[in-house]
């Protein structure tokens, strides 16, 4: 079962790389040995987070534990492995008129990943955080022993291991809640907006919509500053959905998906490249207000048309970074953080506004808080550690908060946020746990 070789293990982002015995089991009893037979490990999906999440010595790969387990198609339930991705998840749902409640931006990452990361969507507003919509799951600890978690059961546990990076043990399989959709489309609206001031007026005026997103330039400054696209959907109904897809509304048209061959030169990724690339995207849709539909795919998963899109980059990878500020402060906050992006010269493809609802109290490991949230992708350079430094003290000086799944150059003191509880009631909650079965 185990590789005692060491291979190169890195994320999506490309950075940072490590060697890792990475194993790989494919029975209960293989997992229990790994977890038994070494004093550090951690669990690893798809290797689909743009940071530095689950590089460590010695890896579990769920990459081969990946079952279905149980499916409810009345009610919209599903049970699988920690291996099986979102993108397997919704080749079963969408057909039975279901679709995941809270997805990210890529529909390749792993049910494990979700709950370990807490991952949210372009609906926090409306439907919060994978948690939200999590039944049960099943986890083995340090001692081999699997156990349930859910709301009624190791509820201590439950909250801890959700957002909790994989920290608390290895998810082995996962119950949840789908939502009930009649097509795979979205009725989608995308809205231009010249600066900071429209886009925040357009988000407060559109927090009715389930879904809602900006794509922001973050080279302008001045006047433009946070020039952008709002893009807000619901998910279309049969009735609505114009007559040339009512032959198949719970079927998408393959698409011919584009591959990035070679990792581009790390001159190919500059500011004028950038400022070109923006002004196009920006001004492909024509008009300042567009109405369509368009397939869930478009959507919600557009980069994921692009196989090795992280190649753009360059061999040194990029890292994402992305973190919230509290609304009351999100204007203010969020002028500064695109004002020193725009002196430093270290411009984004992606960059992507998003305003959160109230977080869950229970959920003091996750990372949405009501507020303003950007996440922006980042070509690593000699000058990038020192603005992640910057960026950090605003993030610092408004109270908010760095994404735990993509804190690779973030000072250490902004992901810990523990909020609702004693900053040492996660170490209890272990201890606790621990020697209870040691008993």
């Amino acid at each position: 079962m185990e590789n005692k070789k060491l291979t190169s293990v890195t994320n999506w982002g490309l950075y940072p790389t490590i060697k890792a015995n990475v194993i790989s089991p494919t029975t209960i009893l293989e997992f229990q040995e790994a977890v038994l037979s070494h004093s550090e490990i951690i669990a690893r999906g798809n290797g689909r987070c743009y940071g530095d999440a689950c590089l460590q010595n010695t890896i579990i790969s769920t990459s081969k534990w990946n079952k279905f387990l149980d499916f409810d198609r009345e009610n919209g339930i599903i049970e699988v492995e920690s291996g099986v991705r979102l993108d397997e998840v919704l080749e079963t749902s969408i057909p039975a008129g279901f679709f995941i409640a809270v997805t990210p931006g890529t529909k390749f990452i792993t049910v494990g990943g979700a709950i370990s990361s807490d991952i949210h969507g372009k609906n926090h507003h409306i439907d919060g955080c994978f948690s939200d919509h999590l039944i049960h799951f099943d986890l083995m600890i340090e001692t081999g022993d699997v156990i349930r978690c859910s709301r009624n059961e190791n509820v201590n546990l439950f909250w801890s291991t959700v957002g909790g990076m994989g920290l608390t043990g290895i998810i082995l399989s996962a119950r949840f809640m789908l939502k009930k959709i009649e097509t795979a489309y979205i009725r989608n609206e995308a809205i231009q907006a010249k600066n900071l001031d429209e886009i925040f007026d357009l988000f407060e005026s559109s927090e009715s919509w389930t879904y809602n997103v900006a794509w922001l330039d973050c080279l302008q400054k001045g006047d433009n500053l946070g020039k952008s696209i709002m893009l807000r959907g619901e998910h279309a109904t049969f009735n609505e959905l114009p007559e040339k897809l009512k032959k198949n509304p719970l079927q998408v048209k393959k698409k011919l998906n584009l591959n990035i061959p070679f990792f581009f030169p790390n001159f190919a990724l500059n500011t004028l490249s950038i400022k070109i690339f923006n002004w196009l995207y920006f001004n492909k849709q024509g008009k300042k207000h567009l109405k369509n539909y368009v397939d869930y795919e478009t959507f919600f998963y557009p980069l994921d048309a692009v196989h090795n899109w992280n190649r753009i980059y360059g061999k040194n990878g990029f890292i994402q970074y992305q973190f919230v500020i509290p609304k009351e402060h999100g204007k203010e906050g969020m002028r500064k953080i695109l004002e020193k992006i725009a002196s430093s010269g270290n411009g984004s493809f992606l960059v992507v506004l998003k305003l959160f609802g109230d977080n869950n109290p229970q959920a003091y490991n996750s990372f949405p808080m009501k507020g303003y949230t950007l996440a922006l992708d980042f070509k690593v350079n000699d000058k990038l550690e020192k603005l992640i430094k910057q960026l950090d003290e605003v993030v610092m000086q408004y109270g908010g908060r760095i994404y735990r799944t993509k804190d690779a150059m973030s000072n250490p003191a902004l992901t810990n946020y523990l909020q609702n509880i004693d900053s040492t009631k996660f170490e209890s909650i272990q201890n606790e746990r621990i020697n209870r079965f040691k008993k």
